[in-house]
This record gives structure tokens, sequence and C-alpha cells, in this order.
């Protein structure tokens, strides 16, 4: 605890002397629980909007994605192209992903961090209105890296019909 606190008086320094911010600067206030948060919500919202060059910004280059259903995918191209092929392939069918609950912020050494909880997809197709279509868990790995909170584990399961 006191390297990490030494880290941020070491940092404040640097920030009031005007030099570049170290590493520890992806975080929003100082808070990392917050700025893990920040990253999430604006990950969602590029996901929900199908947003794929700001999508995979918010993966680290060794992302490893393990689906239950679907199975791993690894490394950042690999999960924007199976963004593009699938959910992101037809403009006129969508699948919205919304929380369900609170996620758990769980810190980690090293500067990463865990989210776990569970979400709803809600789906949209021409003609029709959405709809809820299922529901999962999920757990992400954040790290910190170059200034910027990125994923790069990710555990999507227990898929199934929305309760």
């Amino acid at each position: 605890m006191k390297g990490y606190a030494l880290g941020w008086i070491a940092a404040s320094s640097l920030l009031l002397l005007g030099a570049s911010p170290p590493p520890l600067a992806g975080m929003a206030n100082g808070d990392p629980e917050a700025a893990v948060r920040q990253a999430d919500a604006a990950f969602w919202q590029a996901y929900n909007a199908c947003g794929l060059t700001t999508i995979g910004d918010f993966f680290s280059e060794d992302i490893e994605f393990y689906h239950d259903k679907g199975g791993l995918t690894k490394s950042r191209p690999a999960m924007v192209a199976s963004l593009r092929k699938g959910i992101c392939n037809d403009p006129s069918r969508r699948i919205r992903r919304e929380a369900y609950g609170t996620a758990a912020y769980h810190p980690m050494a090293g500067h990463r961090a865990l989210l776990s909880g569970e979400h709803r997809f809600y789906t949209r197709e021409p003609g029709q209105p959405e709809h809820l279509d299922g529901q999962a868990k999920f757990d992400e790995l954040w790290e910190l890296s170059d200034g910027r909170w990125r994923m790069s584990r990710v555990f999507s399961y227990d898929h199934g019909p929305a309760s």
C-alpha cells in the first residue's frame, strides 16, 4: 500500500510541475474503480452502436475472449472481425447489451481490475419491436497500459433465457 501511495504522490508532483503523467494517468481523478467503470461504460456504448474502430481500442493486443457458446477468440483483430461478421454484420438486426444489476469491482495487483456481473441482451429485428432475448454472466479483466484501461481477458458464460 505504501508503494501505491508514494506512486500517487510522485504522479501528483509531476502533474503540478507540468511533466507528462505516468502510466497511472488512466485513473479518473486518481480513482481506478471510477476509471475502469468509465472505460467499461464507454466500451458497451460503442458495442451497442457497433462502432468497430472504437470497440477495438478497448481490447489489449493479446485479448482472450472466452464464450461458453462460441468458444475462444484471441487477439484484437480477431475480436473486431468476429463482431464485424457477427452481431454487427446486418444493420437492420441489432443486439443491445444492458448491465443487469451492479457489476462488482475487484482491484488486482499490477494495475489490473476485475469487473464481474450479469447482463441482458435485447434483439431488434426488421419490423419488430426490440425484445429481451437472453442474459449471461461476465468477468472482464482490465489492465492499465499506455495510460488506458483495456480488457485483456473476458469470460462470457451462463447464457440463457432472461428470467
